[in-house]
């Protein structure tokens, strides 16, 4: 299986390239310029593994929910890429995303993911992580910083930067979480690994039904 994943929901920028069990990722926390990115570091990618787009069995990206402009950039590249290649496009949920790399890098099964939205909000969600990918045990919030909780019983370990940008998440979970980690942030690896079990489960779309999910639909912030 061979599948090509992009993401530019946050301040990082990441392309991944998933050959079966092998995963090689470009990775960068630019803040911005995105959009000059991106298809490079896909290219390169390709370039050094001596393939094509048309090669690919699918392409991937982080669908959000994210910044605006770096959800429409990640997407516009999958799009242009599986229009020109003739191949499917998979969306994965950020969220999720930073679940899996939670999960891989903790240890721990039970992730709660808070990322920062800006306009003092949160994006967050909570994720079993006991199998190959992370499935939802919660809907995806787009909410104030005192609505996330820790779902059911038992505890959970924390992952994004929401944390860190509304600590007092932390002080009031503390008797639920048992670590986190807040400088996570989604990467095109753990996109692609997600990807290739929903290539396998039959949810490749075609390139124009592949778009971006804000969850806020107020794209305009008057202070």
């Amino acid at each position: 299986m061979k599948i090509l994943a992009v993401d530019a929901a946050t301040e990082a920028c990441s392309a991944a390239l998933l050959q079966d069990s092998d995963v090689a990722e470009r990775y960068e926390v630019i803040g911005r310029g995105h959009a000059g990115r991106l298809l490079p570091m896909a290219d390169e990618l390709l370039k050094d593994a001596g393939l094509s787009a048309r090669e690919l069995d699918a392409i991937a990206f982080g669908r959000g929910p994210g910044g605006f402009t770096g959800l429409r950039i990640a997407a516009g590249v999958a799009q242009g890429l599986a229009a020109g290649s003739g191949r499917p496009v998979l969306p994965v949920s950020n969220l999720a995303a930073v679940a899996s790399g939670a999960a891989r890098s903790s240890g721990s099964t039970r992730i709660l993911v808070c990322m920062d939205a800006r306009m003092r909000q949160v994006y967050w969600a909570a994720y079993d992580c006991s199998g190959d990918v992370p499935v939802a045990s919660t809907a995806e919030h787009l909410a104030d910083p005192e609505a996330v909780m820790a779902p059911g019983e038992g505890q959970w370990f924390g992952a994004g930067h929401g944390l860190s940008a509304y600590p007092g998440i932390i002080e009031r979970l503390a008797g639920r979480l048992v670590g986190f980690d807040v400088a996570l942030l989604p990467r095109a690896s753990d996109i692609a690994r997600i990807a290739a079990s929903d290539f396998e489960a039959g949810k490749g779309l075609d390139a124009a039904q592949a778009l971006p999910v804000y969850l806020r639909n107020d794209v305009v912030h008057r202070r």
